[in-house]
């Protein structure tokens, strides 16, 4: 789970890398739309890269960040899937990993790990010792 968030974050960052380089060597249309395209997809990225470092870690912030970047990445490998070439194969790897994502994100063994309580429930009784 926190592998999938991180190889996510990777390739969002490293295509905004891409997208900036062309940015500033290549000839775009408008070099200034690239590079802040390029610097707002590696923004982008650093969200589930902290949502997998997070998760490695057990924090139970990291679960939300984590969700959010699956459910986004659900309607851009649609995208993906209703284009051409191979771009098909780059949304079924995307659905497969966001779907996998997703459901390992909602198990209740995720929840339990990340030291999340459910609504209503009392705390343990061992966490609230001094």
């Amino acid at each position: 789970m926190a592998g999938l968030n991180a190889l996510e974050g990777a390739a969002l960052v490293i295509g905004g890398i891409y997208m900036l380089v062309m940015g500033l060597l290549g000839r775009p249309d408008s070099p200034e739309q690239a590079e802040m395209g390029g610097l707002t997809v590696i923004a982008l990225g650093l969200i589930p890269l902290f949502a997998a470092r997070g998760l490695l870690r057990r924090r139970s912030w990291s679960r939300g960040p984590a969700l959010i970047t699956q459910i986004i990445a659900l309607p851009v490998a649609w995208t993906l899937l209703r284009s051409h070439g191979v771009l098909i194969p780059a949304g079924i790897v995307l659905v497969a990993a966001a779907l996998t994502a997703l459901y390992q994100l909602v198990r209740p063994a995720t929840i339990e790990a990340l030291g999340i309580r459910r609504p209503g429930t009392a705390p343990d009784a061992d966490s609230t010792e001094a």
